[in-house]
């Protein structure tokens, strides 16, 4: 069988132009940034992987899931197929079967089987480490596409998940329309924090945002970052109260 031809490289996409952020907020994000580090040490991805291919099909899975589900599949699926090619020629009831306790599970073995063959068909079955790429293949945004290139192959980018939003509009990194625009909110982050923070700054603020900084009822007087905190006070104050609030483990 020939060897498939890789794919002519995607241009680069043009991006939302942001104003330069004010020196204030840059300082009191890389200020927030430090404190999350020492609250959050071993902060980490909490999708498990053993290379680019698999984190890329674990974060697709992890829509509408926790990551403890996808994590609990990943064992099975990987075994029966372990690369794109093996995916790409699944058989499709079987693979359905493995991801039911992960939801949508139809929807999703649709989509990774024709992530897998878009591999196979354009890449001869390798993850492409670069964003201009993997943002063509089917069921792959720049969050995602982030994730990869974060995690897999250590090149910097700010995957802005709907934690990572959240506390956007709280820290007042971004206005309230700005928020709603995942694109233009992770090119304001950019410019707040170093490049070379980029991945692991967004991976404290989704630690922050599921063991503190909950949707409803955030633990406001057990938050390490209060006093830089705009929103303090949306959730209980009391230390005791939001005490009872955290959690020592994500959502995942």
């Amino acid at each position: 069988m020939p060897k498939t031809t890789p794919a002519r490289r995607a241009p680069k996409p043009k991006l939302p132009e942001v104003p330069t952020p004010p020196t204030a907020l840059v300082r009191r994000a890389r200020k927030i940034d430090r404190v999350l580090a020492q609250t959050y040490p071993d902060a980490d991805i909490e999708l498990d992987f053993d290379d680019p291919f698999q984190l890329l099909v674990v974060t697709v899975l992890s829509a509408q899931t926790t990551d403890r589900r996808v994590n609990a599949v990943r064992p099975l699926l990987f075994s029966r197929y372990p690369d794109a090619r093996a995916m790409a020629e699944a058989d499709r009831a079987e693979v359905e079967e493995i991801l039911k306790p992960t939801g949508f599970f139809r929807a999703k073995t649709e989509r990774i089987i024709a992530l897998a063959t878009a591999l196979v068909d354009r890449y001869d079955g390798e993850v492409p480490p670069r964003m201009e790429d993997l943002t063509t293949l089917p069921g792959v945004g720049r969050k995602t596409a982030n994730v990869v290139l974060g995690n897999g192959f250590g090149i910097p980018g700010f995957p802005v998940d709907t934690h990572v939003q959240r506390l956007s509009r709280r820290l007042e990194y971004v206005d309230a329309q700005t928020v709603k625009d995942p694109v233009r909110t992770e090119m304001v982050l950019d410019k707040l924090l170093p490049k070379r923070d980029w991945t692991m700054a967004s991976q404290r603020l989704i630690w922050h945002g599921r063991r503190c900084c909950h949707a409803t009822k955030p633990a406001c007087g057990a938050c390490s970052i209060a006093q830089w905190c705009p929103s303090f006070g949306e959730g209980p104050t009391d230390p005791e109260v939001a005490a009872k609030l955290l959690r020592t483990e994500g959502r995942a």
